[in-house]
C-alpha cells in the first residue's frame, strides 16, 4: 500500500496503551505521519474534556473528531471548532421512550463545555476520579442541547442493550456502544465518526481509497467501512475483527505504530501484522 493522505485512528483501546497513555513508539510514529505530510486525525468517543493529556503527548499537532463525530477539536488551540448536537425536543422523546420500555437506565450526558449524570449513573474511571458529585435531576438534564446522550444498565448485556435501543429510538439518535459496560452512546441522528471524518476528507479535497483507519470497538464501524484500508488491533470488539482488512497487534503491543512505520519508513514492525479477510 502507498502513503495515505488521510490517517484516521480511535484512541481508547487502539492507539493508547490500557492505562490511556500514549507509548513513546506510537507518538514517534504519529510524528513520521505529519513528517510525510500526512493528515492525522484522533477519531474517538472520548469527550474534548478527556484529550489534554493525548494533546500534550502528541506535541499539540492534528485536529480530534471526539465524541463520535458530534465534536471537532482543534489540539492546537484545544478549542472545539464544530459541533454537532442533540436538541432537546429530541432529547426529551428519547429518554420518555427509553424510560418505558427500559425502567433501569440511567442517564448522563455530554455538553460542548461539561458533564452532568443522574444521581443514579454509575460513573466509569475517568469521571469518578475527575468529578465529584456533578449529577443532577432529569429535567435539568435535557435543558439543553449535547453532543451525546449515555445510557447505562446495570447489568444488561452491552451488545443486547444496543440493539434493544436502536429498535426503540433510532430514528431519533444514532446509537452506539464502546466499552465493555451496558453503556450505550447516542449523537444526533447521523452523526457517527464515519460522518465527520468524511466531512474533514471532503474539505480537504481526500477520497476515502487515500485513508486508512484503525479502531477495536463498535462505535468504531462506520468510520472502518468507509475507509479505503481498515485495521482492527488484535484485542478488537468481535464485529470489528470481522468487519476490517486486516487486522494488527494489540493495542498494548503499539499494534497501530507498526503499521504506521512500514508505511511511513519502510521498515517493517514487530510480527503481528495480518489480514482479516
Amino acid at each position: 500500500m502507498s502513503q495515505p493522505r488521510l490517517v484516521a485512528t480511535d484512541l481508547d483501546g487502539t492507539a493508547l496503551r490500557s492505562d490511556g497513555t500514549v507509548s513513546e513508539r506510537t507518538a514517534a510514529a504519529f510524528a513520521l505521519v505529519e513528517a510525510a505530510g500526512s493528515a492525522l486525525v484522533f477519531v474517538t468517543g472520548r469527550p474534548p474534556r478527556w484529550m489534554s493529556e493525548v494533546a500534550a503527548a502528541v506535541h499539540h499537532r492534528g485536529l480530534a473528531i471526539c465524541a463520535n463525530g458530534a465534536l471537532i477539536y482543534d489540539l492546537h488551540t484545544e478549542r472545539i471548532v464544530e459541533s454537532h448536537l442533540i436538541e432537546t425536543v429530541i432529547l426529551e422523546e428519547v429518554v420518555a421512550r427509553l424510560r418505558r420500555s427500559v425502567p433501569e437506565l440511567a442517564f448522563s450526558v455530554e455538553y460542548e463545555g461539561g458533564f452532568a449524570h443522574e444521581s443514579s449513573f454509575r460513573l466509569g474511571r475517568w469521571d469518578a476520579s475527575g468529578l465529584d458529585g456533578v449529577h443532577v435531576e432529569a429535567a435539568g438534564l435535557l435543558s439543553r442541547p449535547c453532543a451525546k446522550l449515555l445510557a447505562l444498565h446495570p447489568e444488561m448485556d452491552p451488545d443486547l442493550l444496543h440493539g434493544t435501543i436502536c429498535e426503540l429510538v433510532g430514528d431519533l439518535v444514532t446509537p452506539t456502544h464502546s466499552s465493555g459496560r451496558a453503556l450505550i452512546e447516542m449523537s444526533a441522528l447521523g452523526v457517527t465518526k464515519a460522518s465527520a471524518l468524511a466531512g474533514f476528507a471532503s474539505r480537504n479535497r481526500i477520497k476515502s481509497h487515500e485513508v486508512v483507519a484503525f479502531g477495536d470497538m463498535p462505535n468504531d464501524l462506520p468510520m472502518l467501512e468507509w475507509a479505503g484500508v481498515s485495521y482492527a488491533v488484535a484485542n478488537a470488539h468481535p464485529d470489528v475483527l470481522a468487519a476490517v482488512h486486516h487486522v494488527t497487534a494489540a493495542n498494548n503491543d503499539d499494534g497501530v505504530a507498526q503499521v504506521l512505520e512500514e508505511l511511513y519508513s519502510g521498515e517493517r514492525g514487530a510480527p503481528g501484522l495480518s489480514s482479516g479477510l
